[in-house]
């Protein structure tokens, strides 16, 4: 019998795959068999030498996600080049930072765009491939945010939350047709959007004792929970948000 974790066979598309957490979910899911389809700004030179060292095919659709008239063409590109799509990851993202007395219209726009728009809109062009082909899976990339308020990141928490929200919504209309959405929740990762973080002792020191792990994530953290929800192990779950937090949640 088959490993239910192999995706052997089955055809990925990650948004924001050219580095950080995106990275570390494309490269994993490779080591698990799939092709990879990788869509965003940034040329991902580095994950694609991954993905073909792992032998998987890889297609690169160039994109920015920060209005959604790439979609349709991010979804038509990707069945171009690998003949179809079985697994989507909600991946990019952006954060701004300031006193919510001071946010401005333009820092909230931005990251709603980017971080909640864009990946409706996309979640809904590979619904449509994956509710015709009757199974699939989607996964949304939320935060701890989505529990919890935050500070000074109105807009990246207001997106969080509405990514929580839709995960639970798009399970509830596609569990039926075989398509799976679930999300998976980061803790503090040591990616672009937490340089700031932890560039500042204090603030680092004190995120560092909350997390009973004792450490930054990694974006190899991310992967085995990216597998498992793109895999047949998942196939009853549907609506799940899954914190990968080292204990930041549990405290």
């Amino acid at each position: 019998m088959s490993s239910p974790f192999d995706l052997t066979g089955k055809v990925a598309l990650v948004t924001g795959g050219s580095r950080g957490l995106g990275q570390g979910i494309a490269r994993a899911l490779a080591q698990a068999g799939a092709d990879i389809a990788v869509a965003g700004m940034a040329t991902p030179t580095e994950t694609e030498a991954m993905v073909r060292g792992l032998g998987r095919r890889f297609v690169s659709v160039a994109a920015d996600l920060g209005s959604i008239e790439p979609v349709d063409r991010i979804v038509a590109e990707t069945l171009a080049g690998a003949g179809r799509i079985d697994i989507l990851v909600n991946n990019a993202g952006i954060i701004r930072r300031a006193d919510a007395v001071d946010f401005t219209e333009k820092d909230w726009d931005d990251v709603i765009d980017v971080n909640l728009k864009s990946a409706f809109f996309l979640a809904q062009a590979v619904g449509r491939v994956l509710i015709a082909q009757g199974s699939g899976k989607i996964i949304n990339i939320a935060s701890m945010l989505s529990f919890q308020g935050g500070i000074r990141v109105p807009s990246y928490a207001a997106s969080k939350s509405g990514i929580a929200g839709i995960t639970r919504l798009l399970a509830c209309e596609w569990a039926g047709k075989g398509v799976n959405v679930n999300a998976i929740a980061p803790g503090y990762m040591a990616t672009d959007n937490t340089e700031q973080l932890r560039a500042d002792p204090q603030r680092s020191r004190d995120i560092l004792a909350r997390i009973p792990a004792g450490r930054w994530g990694e974006s190899a953290d991310i992967g085995g929970a990216a597998v498992f929800l793109a895999s047949a192990a998942s196939d009853y779950m549907h609506g799940a948000i899954i914190p990968v937090d080292g204990g930041w949640l549990a405290r």
